[in-house]
């Protein structure tokens, strides 16, 4: 099972991936987490992406699809992967495509998260105030201001990786809004099919 959960900050990816993850048995793939891997590991692609990183640079979609290249062949792999946060450029879903079909792979699906951009807000604010009551530490980019350039980078840079899934023939949709075992309903729906 090879996925692509799409959606704005604070839809809900991250919980429904922990879902995904030990219902299928796959792992979730963070661009950031293999990235880390990858320097660590000393890789030829971790060694690019720790110059660029070192030197203060963005790391190239060149450089991430590297890296996803090299982790989707790791044995935990093998029966798929939950691609959450990745693709955030129609450029990055292109390179995804040619780089699936140049490994014989095709995803299995790409669901996006509907949810309307108020009721987001509302619940970042009650994440950030869930995590103060349980002594936790809130993230520094769960407050308003944050959270709103957030979504519109969102809005402006990833919302359109729906549209080209969609004109592929790819992208299903989940009501985001509904309550979170709901949302776990549509998706093994979606997934079922």
């Amino acid at each position: 099972m090879r996925l692509i959960l799409l959606g704005p900050p604070g839809a809900g990816k991250g919980t429904q991936s922990a879902r995904l993850e030990q219902k299928y048995g796959i792992p979730q793939l963070s661009t950031g987490d293999m990235l880390r891997a990858a320097v660590k590991a000393g890789t030829p692609i971790g060694q690019k992406a720790k110059a660029v990183m070192e030197s203060g640079g963005l790391v190239s979609d060149e450089i991430v699809i590297g890296i996803i290249a090299d982790r989707i062949d790791e044995a935990d792999c093998a029966k798929g992967f939950i691609l959450d946060g990745f693709p955030r450029t129609v450029a990055q879903a292109e390179a995804l495509t040619k780089l699936l079909k140049q490994k014989g792979r095709d995803l299995d699906a790409v669901i996006e998260l509907l949810v309307d951009d108020g009721i987001l807000l509302s619940r970042i604010e009650n994440r950030a105030r869930e995590t103060v009551a349980a002594g936790g530490t809130v993230r520094a980019d769960d407050n308003p201001e944050a959270f709103k350039k957030r979504l519109a980078q969102y809005h402006e840079q990833t919302a359109p990786v729906s549209g080209y899934y969609k004109s592929i023939g790819e992208l299903r949709t989940v009501d985001g809004m509904a309550p979170i075992d709901e949302v776990t309903k549509q998706l093994d729906a979606v997934l079922a099919k």
